[in-house]
């Protein structure tokens, strides 16, 4: 009996926005058809493990909803989510009406009433950057990126100095893994892949800090379960106890560190007792907590994003990250503390980006005040001209921006042109006069790197798209054309500028990177430990950071940023529960998608069944909630209506929500994101987006 056929298999790298970037193998049926997506056994990091969700990749590409077409908006902006409202079009017929109405409201209003608007849609930096080039081209808006990392970058840097930290494979190697502000499981499995392997190998304990028990706190050996926006305390008291107890490495504070003496003063009356008040974690927790990272020098902190999505996030991320400067564990393989290693790629995307073309004086409008933006707020608009031309890759804030109200009202305006590029029909691309139908990445070539390991990656074209679906390079490149913009990365082809950026980048050629799929950067341990000292001029650990002047990305202070506790602190300045609004909602990441990425898929769907929020079998009791009824959430920017969950794993007044349903999923047509603020989170801006007070009562 033959045996059959082989499947072929071909390298990739997952584009999602997930630190992981995994490294693929995937099936290749035919030359429009995949398989099973698999992770790549022979990079070190994903280390053949990969999510679920990206596992059956095949659902998504080769969805029957896909867009194929370009489409022509002839019906009402949103209505019945974009189902009846288009025609469809040329993709000359749409480009050119692209370009008509770009032209028109440079002519009446100036180059900056056109906003380019794009974010994490893929990480693949030519499809996700390119739009810079035109941007700069033309001299249209600026964009500054608020929605992910500002608090857990600005917060990190302003210890280091760098955006970088240990080899996330040492986690293996670890006596204990503290896995702080990240659910794991949920959004970068490969954290557990490494710290379950240190448990295994080595005996390592595993110790998760979340607001609710999910599934990486199921996986703990230490469960530390606090109320959100309270890390900074927790990190305070755990530093107390080293302090107090003689675990504090005194040597290494004295040699790398700028003010221990005032830190240790600082925090004499930072006790777990304290805490207690402030966390909800009982003040015996966090003295064993203290104790087994004060007695275990190999202890890794993992540090995610969840726990900064706080308007005191900065603050506490930085807090966290003292801890390991406190034991010294960055003396040790296996020790220390790591949040992203962006700084280690030192890429050099000026033709990816068109940075010889970019005016400084143009405005930078805020990603996440979109709402405001759209409808008229003239602090928002930077005191400049209204948008009234929109073209958006890569995102879909009809459903993921807060302020939601404001963002569909701004949407919905007759004298805004939005220009939607797109895999799918998206509430956001349901409000466009113009859609255009975009490649998956599968169907074009990228170039990646990893936030949360190490590697550059290359992402091949190995199948054709469907239909007449284009890449975003291809796409920017066409309006270029038709709208006067000249560049010479205008007519270069994705491989070329892969080629050029690895070569001015210092990272060879495309052909080694084809060659080889990845390419592993991990900097020296000495560097990667701090051993050689810290990236400030005098080598020293911040414990005392110059908030105003932390090297993190930023477009400038913003928000309450003189108000900054001077050394790490709980800085009390979140949405604090009131008589009128007495829970603290936090919109955690749901498994099966990916903000709202994978809402379409239909396993995806069936396991997530139904947006809900999880609350306090006490609190519901109280608030006359049963288990499975809708429920109505409520504050001043809204009201939302989910089904509720109880759930013993929260501590009481504690709401939890995962993931970003579709507006169209709850019952009145609002998502989560209604009840989320664009207020401008210290020091450098960011959207709180965990950070939110309601009241919950019957639907």
């Amino acid at each position: 009996m033959n045996a059959p056929p082989r499947i072929a298999r071909r390298k990739s790298v997952c584009p999602h926005d997930c630190p992981s970037t995994c490294a693929l193998e995937v099936e290749v049926l035919d030359a429009r058809t995949i398989g099973r997506v698999h992770g790549d056994p022979t990079q070190s990091y994903t280390a053949g493990v990969i999510c679920a969700k990206v596992a059956r990749y095949a659902e998504r590409i080769h969805h029957p909803d896909r867009l194929t077409h370009p489409l022509i908006r002839t019906g009402a902006k949103g209505a019945n989510g974009g189902a009846g409202a288009f025609r469809r079009a040329t993709w000359d017929e749409a480009l050119d009406l692209v370009a008509e109405h770009f032209l028109a409201a440079e002519a009446a209003h100036g180059p900056q009433a056109v906003w380019p608007y794009y974010y994490a849609g893929t990480m693949g930096l030519v499809m996700r950057d390119g739009i810079h080039r035109l941007r700069h081209a033309k001299r249209y808006s600026g964009m500054f990126s608020t929605f992910c990392t500002n608090m857990a970058w600005t917060g990190f840097i302003a210890g280091t100095g760098r955006l970088a930290g240990p080899d996330p494979r040492e986690m293996a190697k670890a006596d204990c893994v503290v896995i702080w502000g990240t659910n794991a499981v949920h959004t970068q499995v490969n954290v557990m892949t490494h710290a379950i392997r240190a448990r295994k190998e080595r005996g390592a304990k595993i110790v998760v800090v979340d607001v609710y028990d999910n599934a990486t706190m199921k996986q703990a050996d230490v469960k530390l379960l606090l109320r959100p926006g309270t890390d900074g305390a927790l990190a305070c008291a755990t530093m107390h106890v080293l302090f107090r107890d003689g675990l504090a490495d005194w040597e290494y504070l004295r040699r790398w560190t700028d003010c221990p003496d005032d830190l240790a003063a600082h925090l004499a009356t930072r006790t777990p007792a304290w805490a207690e008040a402030i966390t909800g974690i009982p003040a015996a927790e966090i003295e064993a907590f203290a104790r087994l990272v004060g007695e275990t020098k190999r202890t890794y902190f993992r540090l995610g994003y969840g726990f900064t999505r706080q308007r005191n996030g900065a603050v506490s991320m930085h807090a966290a990250s003292c801890i390991a400067a406190v034991t010294g564990a960055w003396q040790v393989e296996g020790g220390g503390a790591f949040h992203n290693n962006g700084a280690i790629y030192h890429w050099d995307k000026s033709l990816i980006e068109g940075h010889d073309l970019r005016d400084p004086s143009v405005r930078m409008l805020d990603q996440s005040q979109i709402g405001r933006v759209l409808t008229g707020d003239a602090e928002a608009l930077c005191g400049g001209p209204p948008v009234t031309a929109l073209f958006i890759q890569n995102s879909n804030p009809v459903s993921v921006a807060p302020e939601q109200e404001l963002v569909k009202r701004g949407f919905a305006r007759e004298d805004l042109f939005t220009v939607v590029h797109e895999q799918f029909l998206t509430e956001t691309a349901a409000h466009a006069d113009v859609v255009l139908p975009a490649t998956m990445f599968l169907e074009h070539d990228d170039l990646y790197q990893g936030g949360g390991h190490q590697h550059i990656q290359l992402g091949p074209k190995i199948v054709e798209p469907p239909g007449e679906c284009r890449s975003n390079h291809e796409v920017i490149c066409a309006l270029a054309e038709r709208l006067g913009a000249t560049h010479r990365g205008f007519s270069m082809s994705p491989r070329e500028m892969i080629d050029e950026t690895l070569s001015s980048s210092g990272w060879g050629s495309l052909a080694a990177l084809e060659e080889a799929a990845f390419n592993d950067v991990q900097p020296p341990f000495e560097t990667a430990h701090y051993l050689d000292g810290f990236a400030w001029p005098d080598r020293k650990f911040r414990f005392r950071p110059d908030w105003s002047r932390v090297p993190a990305p930023n477009a400038g202070t913003m928000g309450p940023w003189a108000e900054m506790p001077a050394l790490p602190d709980h800085w009390a300045v979140t949405e604090e529960p009131t008589e009128e609004y007495p829970f603290r909602l936090a919109t955690s990441p749901a498994r099966h998608f990916l903000n709202s990425t994978f809402t379409e898929t239909p396993t995806s769907k069936a396991k997530e069944e139904r947006p809900t929020v999880m609350i306090h079998p006490a609190d519901a009791a109280a608030n006359g909630i049963a288990e499975g009824a809708w429920v109505a959430l409520e504050n001043a920017r809204g009201r939302v209506l989910v089904v509720a969950r109880l759930f013993e794993g929260v501590r009481r007044g504690v709401l939890i929500a995962e993931g970003i349903w579709p507006n169209a999923a709850h019952p009145d047509g609002r998502g989560i994101n209604t009840l989320s603020g664009a207020d401008q989170v210290a020091p450098y801006g960011g959207a709180a987006f965990h950070d939110i007070r309601v009241r919950v009562g019957a639907a």
